[in-house]
């Protein structure tokens, strides 16, 4: 069953996130983390939450870049809504990880042959 979560904020409180799994993932972010989330069928970019000034963590995500103007919206006219809510893989963020695996790729002769590419 694809996780959901009521629009109830300007921010999504990870208690309110009904997937264990995706609670978790959100969890496991630092403050200030980037997060991609596809939120009723649009994809857009959510931000772990700083941690507060007492020293806790925050444990929400904050809408960021374009995607602050559609929660917005929502939140004004769709508050109390249920709707999908999924983690989804940008290619900029999978081929970030995924180069931590093959480290002899990270070298200043790769970068020298293949800067103009």
């Amino acid at each position: 069953m694809e996780p959901r979560i009521k629009i109830a904020d300007t921010a999504i409180w990870f208690k309110h996130v009904d997937s264990i799994e995706l609670q978790t993932r959100l969890r496991t972010m630092r403050a200030e983390e980037g997060i991609h989330l596809e939120a009723d069928g649009v994809i857009g970019r959510w931000v772990r939450m700083k941690t507060g000034k007492d020293g806790r963590p925050t444990d929400a995500i904050r809408p960021d870049g374009s995607m602050k103007e559609i929660w917005s919206e929502w939140y004004r006219t769709r508050r109390g809504e249920v709707i999908s809510l999924r983690e989804v893989r940008m290619s900029d963020d999978y081929l970030r990880n995924i180069a931590s695996l093959f480290p002899e790729w990270d070298s200043k002769e790769d970068d020298e042959a293949f800067r103009d590419l």
